[in-house]
């Protein structure tokens, strides 16, 4: 299962790609995530459906100093598949 995901809110500078990246290498779920212009953070997360969703549960707090305010969840049906879970700058 591939998710694609847009997270808003004070969700820039508090340390949320390295987080997201932690969470995600921790349960074994790949893909990538990275800050956007407009202040919100994009990721897709590939990998076994309950552990995508478990990611998923974590970023919708986030690290401590986050604030999220929504959270968007697409189904990704793009074909590339990915191997680890990068931070993408």
């Amino acid at each position: 299962m591939k998710k694609h995901i847009f997270i808003s809110g004070r969700v820039q500078g508090v340390g949320f790609r390295h987080f997201t990246k932690t969470r995600a290498r921790s349960l074994g779920v790949n893909g990538w995530v990275r800050n956007l212009p407009d202040g919100r953070v994009e990721a897709v997360f590939q990998g076994d459906e309950q552990l995508v969703d478990q990611l998923i549960e974590k970023c919708k707090k986030g690290p401590r100093s986050a604030y999220v305010q929504s959270i968007e969840v697409e189904e990704d049906t793009g074909e590339e598949a990915y191997t680890s879970f990068d931070v993408k700058f």
